[in-house]
């Protein structure tokens, strides 16, 4: 034993005394990582929130960004937020609604099952996105005061009982809407103010860096207001009232709601004659012309487009229409429905404001032989007389993006119309595809109508006409011819989006004044009954009985 271990301390011995091996280290380039977690980052994903309204969750579906059901393996969350896509709804009723406006604290407490007068009656209706963006913005609503559908029967439901209202994004306003302003608030308005506006909701994705979307579902740039009018006819009393107290004064008191439009309509009846005489008041002179200095109330209230489909331009001879048709020229107001020959007078008119293209052309429809109409060789108005011609020019020029509007000079009745003959002619056109059809005729205002994708409204009434009064075959003398409508049509991002209703009551022979609220609805009430979209008041109310004060010449 001793041996053995005498020999191997020997060993350890030796080794302890040899020279040492030589070692290379080969440095990294790198420095291997630690790792500390075995988890995969996730890959991008999408979560739209149940509140998006449908377009803004089809501007999402075209990111580059798969789209999950489940919030919790998104990587990306688009929601209601503090900022981001500034979504404008709008409070809407089917159209023969008589109510323009309600505050904002009458919906609010409609919704909370406690509807004031105004609102008693009428649910609100709207897509289940809406009714969830709205919950959490304002809270669960009282049983009962919102009913969700989808968004495609909303229009039909609510035309069936007329007493529900609706909550839309402004995108999906359609023509049967009538668009109720909310504290004086209207998306369709040139003036509207989003941030005094209360139904907006500002959808937002919790990283947006990184995905772009749209600003907002309302754009001002891409709006457009168009004022259709009724008769204006610059003569006898209406006339002597500008002599003496001011060539702009008809206009005066609705300058807002034409100056204030993208496209002011004038259906201007008369020419304009150097000649002319001085004015004389009375209903027996159907010889007319107007005075040329006349025309500075059509530049005062910003008219943009002239319509000569009238009867009374060849009352003092081709002479003095071709003068009135350099006037327009020199004033570059484009006139449309009447002109030089036959081919011009047929000519639409094409104008393209804010993006949205549109087309104005008329015609003069009545079978009458006593107002010359325009021929190949001689001026006038455009005669309605071939409307396979017209139907044809809606047609092409619709195809060529255009939303036209096309307006008649008809034939003449003091009821609330359609007069015999008028409904073949504006079928016609709508049928072939027109926006809108219009009448310019009426001296006593008529009914109106959806026609497929048209409206059409047989007649407005008079603009700036003397008719205060206007005595029947029967000796009858009625006041109806005061009463004025003057639409207001809106159109945006190449859409047509409907019509607000103005009403005026005619004062003074000569200028309309916006209807007061009382007038206003009977007014409404009437026209939406004699339409035949709701019944007819049983007790309609009275209106204040007009004296008269006759002209004195001097």
């Amino acid at each position: 034993m001793k041996k053995i271990s005498s020999l191997l301390i020997c060993v350890f011995i030796l080794a302890a005394c040899a020279p040492a091996a030589e070692v290379t280290v080969v440095p990294s380039a790198t420095p291997l990582p630690i790792s500390t977690s075995t988890t995969i980052p996730a890959a991008p994903a999408l979560w739209v929130s149940p509140a998006v309204p449908d377009d803004l969750r089809a501007a999402a579906q075209t990111l580059d960004i798969p789209l999950v059901e489940d919030a919790a393996l998104a990587t990306q969350k688009l929601d209601i937020a503090d900022s981001g896509s500034l979504w404008i709804y709008a409070l809407v009723a089917p159209f023969p609604t008589v109510t323009d406006d309600v505050t904002y604290a009458d919906l609010s407490s409609a919704w909370k099952g406690d509807p004031s007068p105004l609102l008693a009656g009428h649910g609100l209706l709207m897509a289940e996105s809406t009714l969830r963006a709205f919950t959490a913005l304002w809270g669960e609503p009282a049983q009962g005061a919102v009913r969700s559908v989808p968004s495609d029967q909303m229009l039909d439901i609510a035309w069936g009982d007329m007493s529900s209202w609706a909550i839309i994004p402004f995108e999906e306003i359609q023509s049967k809407w009538k668009v109720l302003s909310v504290d004086g608030q209207s998306p369709i308005h040139k003036d509207f103010a989003a941030d005094a506006y209360p139904l907006k909701i500002n959808f937002g994705l919790s990283n947006p860096d990184s995905i772009t979307l749209p600003e907002s579902n309302r754009d001002p740039s891409k709006l457009t207001t168009v004022v259709l009018t009724g008769v204006t006819a610059l003569v006898r009393a209406t006339a002597f009232t500008m002599e003496t107290k001011g060539v702009t004064r008809p206009g005066e008191l609705i300058y807002d709601w034409l100056y204030n439009a993208d496209v002011t309509h004038i259906s201007n009846e008369v020419a304009f004659d150097p000649s002319c005489p001085f004015p004389t008041p009375g209903y027996k002179n159907f010889i007319l012309c107007s005075d040329p200095k006349y025309i500075e109330l059509l530049k005062y209230v910003g008219t943009d487009i002239v319509e000569l489909t009238g009867d009374h331009f060849m009352d003092r001879g081709a002479q003095v229409l071709v003068g009135t048709l350099e006037m327009y020229k020199q004033n570059n107001i484009p006139y449309y429905g009447g002109g030089a020959n036959t081919t011009e007078a047929r000519l639409p008119v094409l104008m393209e404001v804010n993006g949205n293209k549109i087309a104005f052309m008329g015609c003069n429809g009545k079978v009458s032989y006593v107002f010359v109409k325009a021929t190949d060789y001689s001026p006038g108005a455009a005669d309605c007389g071939d409307y396979e011609f017209f139907t044809k020019q809606v047609e092409d020029v619709k195809a060529q993006g255009y939303m036209v509007i096309f307006t008649f000079q008809h034939e003449e009745c003091y009821h609330f119309g359609p007069c015999y003959q008028h409904e073949t002619g504006f079928h016609a056109v709508a049928d072939a595809g027109a926006t809108v059809v219009s009448g310019s005729q009426a001296h006593f205002p008529h009914l109106m109508e959806f026609r497929g994708d048209s409206f059409i409204h047989f007649g407005l009434g008079n603009l700036f006409f003397d008719q205060m009064t206007y005595e029947l075959p029967d000796g009858n003398v009625i006041d109806g011819t005061r009463r004025e409508f003057i639409d207001r049509h809106v159109f945006y991002d190449g859409k047509y989006l409907g019509m607000e209703l103005l009403t005026a009551m005619l004062e003074d022979f000569s200028r309309p004044r916006p209807m007061n609220e009382r007038e206003r609805t009977q007014f409404l009430s009437e026209y939406f009954a004699y339409s035949g979209w709701v019944p007819l008041l049983p007790t309609p109310v009275p209106l204040p009985t007009v004296t008269l004060t006759p002209i004195v010449l001097p």
